[in-house]
């Protein structure tokens, strides 16, 4: 018969179809999940800064109050605060010379992400005893300028309103990776004081603020909400809009995605309706027989489409074995790798949420078996007697 065919295709579209899917939408989510989680571990959600118009790396100083401190901890949207200061610098040593942005932290920095990317030596010993000299240097860093764990370096600072430059020595404690250009090229981080007495402010002086929020679905609502809480004089800034780059380039890839999705779909929709008109073709003669004993189109037509729903769950059976399939597999060994200088990551990340694979399963079948409906309609206009004659 030349259904039988006709009908392990439509098994291998659909398996292949539904299987391109999920492991479509798992690298997607993933890829947006693993970057948006490095640069807000970097860079926090929300950074409360002065209002100023000042476009340099110089920070002016934001005092630190502590009832607007104990307010902004206390709001049920904030996670975490923390309080930073950057200052652009030089960096020597024997042979190289390079600009860099040194990122002062203190005893309330939050340490997990950068504790998660460290691959030698340990984050700097930042106690509240005392000031400390060691620093975290990036592994770009430590290979473009040749230097370890436990090396020395000088870095030049020169403040807005002095024409001498001022050196600080610092030692390497650890080497970070991000994968992050925007972070590897050129961040250190050290101790917050030492960046406070370089600039002469108090020790409740800091550059920024950065704040951490529980739900990051709701950033801009958060962000708008806190704006409004804090005084006039300080300015709010999220981290899409300090990264719209990164930001704007990772929702491209929704779009992305979208159009995979719907290619997919309509090519095992389209074969699942060259495999229903075969079928009813191949069993024109029965359609006649069941008019001929009282049977109405409707219910001629839930035959086939019954017949077609087990073809799409079978094939759909498969195409969930092979996507998860890949899913577990990548998810646990990593096994597609990616060039960290072109896509911030060493392998392709999976991420996929039960919601989303229910989503993918119900859409897929549903649009098929809507997409049976038109062929379906045939039925009707099968004849008995005509039918039957050539029987």
């Amino acid at each position: 018969m030349l259904s039988k065919p006709v009908i392990r295709i439509s098994y291998i579209s659909i398996a292949l179809g539904l299987a391109l899917m999920i492991i479509s939408v798992a690298i997607v989510i993933g890829f947006k999940k693993t970057i948006s989680d490095k640069i807000i571990g970097f860079a926090a959600h929300l950074q409360i800064v002065p209002f100023t118009n000042n476009a340099s790396l110089e920070e002016q100083p934001l005092t630190i109050k502590p009832e607007f401190v104990e307010k902004l901890a206390k709001n049920p949207e904030v996670k975490h605060v923390q309080f930073v200061a950057k200052k652009a610098g030089v960096l020597k040593t024997g042979e190289q010379i390079q600009g860099v942005v040194v990122k002062g932290v203190g005893t309330d920095f939050d340490r997990k992400f950068l504790n998660g990317c460290i691959v030698d030596g340990h984050f700097p010993d930042v106690s509240a005893d005392k000031k400390t000299n060691e620093v975290l240097i990036s592994a770009s860093l430590s290979a473009k300028l040749k230097v370890t764990t436990g090396d020395e370096l000088r870095v030049w600072f020169v403040s807005g309103d002095r024409s001498q430059a001022r050196g600080r020595k610092f030692k390497i404690s650890g080497i970070f990776k991000t994968s992050l250009e925007e972070f590897d090229s050129r961040y250190l981080i050290a101790d917050i004081r030492h960046l406070q007495k370089l600039n002469n402010w108090q020790e409740n002086q800091v550059g920024s603020i950065e704040v951490f929020i529980r739900e990051p679905d709701r950033l801009d609502e958060v962000a708008e909400q806190l704006y409004r809480e804090i005084p006039y004089k300080l300015n709010l800034i999220t981290v899409k809009e300090e990264y719209p780059q990164i930001f704007n380039w990772l929702d491209l890839l929704d779009m992305n995605v979208a159009v995979v999705l719907v290619l997919l779909i309509l090519v095992a929709g389209i074969t699942m309706v060259s495999t229903l008109l075969i079928i009813i073709l191949e069993r024109t003669s029965m359609v006649g027989i069941l008019k001929a004993l009282g049977a109405t189109n409707a219910s001629i037509r839930k035959v086939f489409l019954l017949k077609a729903a087990v073809i799409i769950s079978k094939g759909m059976l498969w195409g969930n074995v092979a996507g998860l399939g890949f899913y577990f597999v990548q998810n646990n060994f990593h096994l597609i790798k990616l060039s960290p200088a072109d896509y911030y990551m060493d392998f392709v990340p999976v991420e996929l949420s039960l919601t989303n694979f229910l989503l993918l399963n119900l859409g897929t079948f549903v649009i098929c078996l809507l997409m049976l409906l038109v062929p379906s309609w045939y039925i009707s206009r099968i004849e008995p007697a005509r039918a039957l004659r050539y029987e």
